[in-house]
């Protein structure tokens, strides 16, 4: 009897050099450089071309590399009428079909799967995902969509985009940090689902159109959405720990603990916290970091000797509803900081591509007999 792996846990499908994880003491490396290094010390836009080219860039490679960034963020007429006719739909959904129409406007390159217009497709759609996402948001609203402006910088101009104002530099740090964070992650669902697709020989835009869609499962992209809606809920501090325990007791989950590689900490999670902490003081709504904290600190304290740690997105919520972004938006902006990592997996998967095409075991019955319809009691 063939032995089943339920969920994949533990198989490894292919050799990386996009990230690595150690899960047990809750490591990070991109492309062997530490999470916490570039996180404090980077840019989003620093990462992307590390991602995607293997090194740190000199001052004159990072500075043509976010000129060419920039230079990429418009998108066709046609995908703003595209986004208009579906204005009601989900973002994820906006995201989706956006990214699958902008195939249609890159005909040159579409179905050129060697990695350097792999690559260079993969800026295109790092640059054009923020407007797709900003331009949708405001037609929901019945708002006219703000051109890109190129004097912003990768997180800055999505605010922009989104809201009219130019933020200010530490609202546009917040966002660039957590677009770094959410860069790559290995064989999570969506870059596994973008490497299938990738192995079938099919185009980058094919292979990240799927990865949005498996990002939009609950299951691995809404835990964020979820911790704030269970805040909202909880509504004070002092209310947290009746709140946890009647949920825990019964049978609900406590979203943003756990991970299906992380046994300790996730690593990701310190850069989140404090700084959820520092923005909830400086909009003046501090309970919704004292809430998570307790949580934290309490409620879920005795789970961590089970390996059930907090993750990323436990603060990520909490800093995205004090950035006034709407919670069903939370997961777009997840897609928007993974899109260099996708590009990157796809990289990889066509560089030594092999399809891939698992097997399952058949257990239903076998050699029953056809009786004609006619025949059919």
């Amino acid at each position: 009897m063939p032995e089943i792996v339920k969920g994949l846990k533990d198989v490894y499908l292919d050799t990386t050099e996009a990230s690595f994880i150690d899960g047990q003491v809750g490591k990070l490396l991109y492309r062997g450089y530490n999470i916490h290094d570039l996180a404090e010390k980077s840019t989003f836009e620093e990462v992307i071309y590390l991602l995607l080219y293997g090194s740190l860039p000199t001052q004159q490679q990072l500075a043509d590399f976010d000129t060419e960034l920039r230079a990429s963020r418009r998108i066709p007429d046609g995908i703003i009428t595209v986004l208009e006719v579906m204005k009601d739909a989900h973002p994820m959904d906006a995201l989706r079909t956006g990214i699958s129409a902008l195939a249609g406007y890159d005909v040159e390159e579409v179905a050129d799967n060697s990695t350097e217009a792999t690559i260079r497709k993969g800026i295109r759609l790092t640059a054009q995902g923020p407007t797709i996402v900003a331009a949708h948001h405001r037609l929901r609203q019945g708002l006219e969509p703000i051109a890109p402006n190129p004097e912003l910088n990768h997180a800055g101009n999505f605010l922009y985009m989104m809201f009219g104002e130019v933020p200010d530099e530490e609202t546009t740090g917040l966002l660039d940090v957590d677009f770094i964070l959410h860069a790559e992650h290995g064989a999570n669902a969506s870059a596994f689902a973008a490497r299938v697709t990738a192995s079938t020989i099919s185009d980058l835009h094919s292979a990240v159109v799927t990865g949005v869609g498996t990002l939009k499962g609950p299951a691995h992209g809404g835990a964020a959405e979820e911790v704030m809606k269970m805040s909202l809920e909880i509504g004070n501090p002092e209310n947290a720990e009746e709140y946890a325990r009647n949920h825990l007791e019964s049978g609900g989950r406590i979203m943003g603990f756990g991970h299906r590689v992380y046994r300790a900490e996730d690593p990701r999670a310190r850069h989140l916290r404090e700084r959820a902490r520092v923005l909830g003081e400086k909009k003046g709504e501090p309970r919704w970091f004292q809430i998570l904290s307790h949580l934290e600190q309490n409620t879920m304290m005795p789970y961590r000797d089970r390996g059930i740690c907090v993750n990323v997105d436990f603060f990520a919520g909490a800093i995205y509803y004090l950035l006034d972004i709407p919670d069903d938006l939370f997961i777009s902006i997840f897609a928007l900081g993974r899109i260099p990592g996708w590009t990157l997996q796809c990289v990889e998967q066509y560089q030594d591509n092999i399809l891939i095409r698992p097997l399952l075991e058949y257990t239903g019955e076998m050699d029953l007999e056809y009786v004609p319809i006619e025949q059919r009691a």
